[in-house]
């Protein structure tokens, strides 16, 4: 999985920029991608989503968005376009203060989430949002993309934090090491 795409805004429409990386222009579907300057370069934190009909890239500018999309689209009747219509809306801060508030009406209010959405939202969601599950600015970018990649890999957050402390003692490793090495921790712990 492509967890982020370093290089500069080659252009962007309403929903969408392209981003050109050493002469290939991805196309990431973003929530507000009016915020960029053209010909910046910017590092965009990516969700590769792969379907029979479509691949696509969606980006957020900062890791907060990132991780809460990630949530978002984990609640059963929440896809990816609902998930980025809500981030264009409203800004993570108040979504997340919405779910542990309890605050269904709030949510409903955003495109796409209807009462039941949002009652199932601040079901899954509510306590999980507000723990120290950010990762650390000093981890080094392979250990931080290892990381990501067990995400993506369909492990829950909680199962990524609980290898996080080991995976970070092991230093110098290639981003590929740290996956290898953090899939046999789990593995491990589940008792396969």
């Amino acid at each position: 999985m492509i967890a982020y795409i370093k290089g500069k805004v080659h252009s962007y429409s309403k929903n969408s920029a392209i981003v050109d990386n050493h002469g290939i222009g991805y196309r990431i579907h973003m929530s507000n991608p009016s915020c960029l300057i053209l010909n910046e370069e910017i590092t965009i934190y990516t969700y590769q989503q792969i379907r029979e009909d479509a691949h696509t890239l969606y980006g957020f500018v900062n890791m907060e968005d990132h991780d809460l999309f990630l949530r978002l689209i984990s609640v059963k009747g929440i896809g990816a376009k609902i998930a980025m219509q809500a981030l264009s809306a409203s800004s993570s801060a108040n979504i997340i203060n919405a779910i542990e508030n309890n605050n269904a009406t709030e949510l409903k209010k955003l495109p796409g989430i209807g009462p039941k959405a949002a009652s199932q939202i601040v079901l899954d969601l509510k306590g999980k949002l507000v723990e120290s599950d950010t990762i650390d600015n000093t981890m080094d970018m392979e250990l931080q993309d290892a990381l990501e990649a067990l995400k993506s890999l369909g492990y829950k957050n909680n199962e990524v934090l609980s290898v996080k402390k080991e995976l970070q003692s092991q230093t110098g490793k290639t981003c590929d090491e740290y996956v290898r090495l953090g899939l046999s921790l789990l593995i491990k712990r589940k008792g396969l």
